[in-house]
């Protein structure tokens, strides 16, 4: 997507949100040994190659544009006047009143950076190297990837104009062409009616429990809800690109509607990168994924409430009664079925690790798994072996729950085939439970992997356990402790075979 994080204002949700998303379909678990701290540095927890660097500050040759082209006084003035009709087409089109008028501002590139820089306060920044150690033990990041300067980067690329909800203020961009701002003002200005509806900064909110950072152990109802942030910012960009789409195709007499083929076109057209966005084209997948899910899926989810309901159910109902899993996002169906699914059951963290010091939890929920399964699937086995050796001393449980022994199976063969990608060294302990198969399915060959196997690395011993239409994964953990777990998640030990 060219403008994969148009507005700014959310980029400390964004920053926070791009690891931890939850669901209940899978809940991980990462705990580093507590032995292992006791040895390291006293300012640091984690290997010196992992140390994540702070990004340089802006130099005046990196802080400037060369083929930035102001707009001249003129077009400002069109600019700012044409903010009242774009929201009063918002507003007609959404249902969404306006309630008080929405000021703007001009703004230079050089004050979006600062915008930027000043949210990223000292807490955000630990949580951002909590997530990217995070990713790069899953292997979905290089081990040399520095995921707050590649934000930073990023949203210096691809903003196009923003809404900030605490000062109620559209900001429009000083280098972008006058015709190019205005179908992204038809977005930003949509976020100005969410917040005169609901409050954006209040309802963001209630997403934002950070599960790591509270004190007591989640219960099964925090591990359900975790993913609550991520279904938010998926409602309100997708209703924002709706308008955006919606007033873009105005001129022709369509509806994004009745229009799936040329909405389709469009958003394809958005989603290919270009020469003027090195960055996001040189992202890892997790992070393009993660990056244009708000804008792609939130839309489609959108649209096909719009089809349903019409724009009463897609835009003042939803904010009201907002989904809180990315599966009700991808799935809408179900999210207009008031599908009901039950919770995982939650083991005992503060007896079972208590000889572990929590570094993360959250819950991964279908998005994240089917961009983990891109990722593990769909690249050779050598292409991320030398990453492995430098990930850090970090213990795994990640547990998740499917919708049949089989596709339990083949997502236990998918994850093992990944620990070739990862480790450098992966020897399978044989004599556990070798109950491995192939099946064909509809549309490619996949192993099926059922039973207890275990795994030899460098990092420590990796256990995949299916048992039904439940995957075990244990990464680094001691034996007792995954014996433990092992009885918690599944009932009772496994018999051997």
């Amino acid at each position: 997507m060219n403008k994969a994080k148009a507005r700014v204002f959310e980029v400390v949700w964004l920053l926070l949100a791009v690891v931890l998303s939850a669901a209940t379909s899978a809940s991980p678990a990462i705990a580093q040994d507590t032995s292992r701290v006791e040895t390291s540095a006293a300012s640091a927890q984690f290997p010196a190659a992992q140390e994540p660097t702070k990004p340089p500050p802006p130099t005046p040759e990196s802080s400037k544009d060369k083929d930035d082209v102001k707009i001249t006084a003129r077009q400002a003035d069109e600019l700012f006047h044409s903010v009242d009709q774009i929201l009063d087409f918002d507003s007609k089109q959404t249902g969404l009143p306006i309630k008080r008028e929405v000021k703007r501002k001009l703004t230079s590139r050089d004050e979006v950076v600062a915008f930027l820089t000043k949210h990223l306060n000292d807490e955000d920044t630990k949580r951002l190297r909590r997530s990217e150690l995070v990713l790069k033990k899953f292997g979905l990041l290089p081990h040399d990837f520095n995921l707050e300067t590649f934000l930073v980067a990023l949203l210096r690329e691809e903003v196009a104009g923003y809404y900030d909800p605490k000062t109620k203020t559209v900001n429009l961009l000083d280098w972008i062409p006058i015709e190019e701002q205005e179908p992204v003002m038809a977005h930003e200005l949509t976020h100005a009616l969410q917040d005169q509806a609901v409050g954006l900064q209040k309802w963001m909110k209630k997403g934002e429990k950070d599960l790591a950072e509270i004190k007591k152990d989640p219960t099964a109802a925090d591990i359900e809800n975790d993913e609550m942030d991520n279904s938010r910012e998926a409602v309100i960009e997708g209703q924002a690109q709706a308008m955006m789409f919606q007033y873009a195709i105005a001129p022709t007499g369509r509806s994004i509607t009745t229009s799936p083929a040329m909405v389709d076109a469009m958003q394809e057209e958005t989603l290919t990168g270009t020469s003027g966005t090195k960055v996001f084209n040189s992202a890892p997948i997790f992070l393009k994924e993660s990056l244009t899910f708000p804008y792609t899926y939130g839309m489609d989810f959108v649209v096909k409430l719009m089809q349903k309901g019409g724009k009463e159910k897609a835009f003042a109902a939803v904010l009201q009664n907002p989904p809180h899993t990315t599966r009700q996002i991808m799935q809408p169906e179900t999210y207009l079925s008031g599908e009901k699914i039950d919770p995982m059951r939650v083991p005992d963290f503060k007896h079972d690790f208590k000889e572990y010091q929590k570094f993360d939890i959250g819950a991964m929920g279908e998005f994240d798994v089917a961009v983990l399964i891109e990722e593990y699937a769909g690249k050779p086995t050598s292409d991320h072996k030398s990453d492995s050796a430098r990930t850090a001393p970090l213990a795994l449980l990640y547990v998740s729950r499917w919708s049949s022994a089989d596709k339990a199976a083949e997502f236990a063969g998918i994850y093992a085939h990944s620990l070739h990608q990862r480790y450098k060294k992966t020897e399978e302990v044989m004599g556990q439970s070798p109950d491995r198969s192939t099946t064909q399915n509809a549309e490619a060959e996949s192993e099926l992997l059922q039973g207890r196997h275990e795994w030899n690395t460098e990092n420590g011993s990796v256990i995949i356990e299916e048992q039904g239409d439940t995957v075990l994964v244990s990464e680094s953990l001691d034996p007792g402790t995954t014996a433990t777990l092992e009885t918690e998640v599944f009932g009772a030990p496994p018999e051997s075979k």
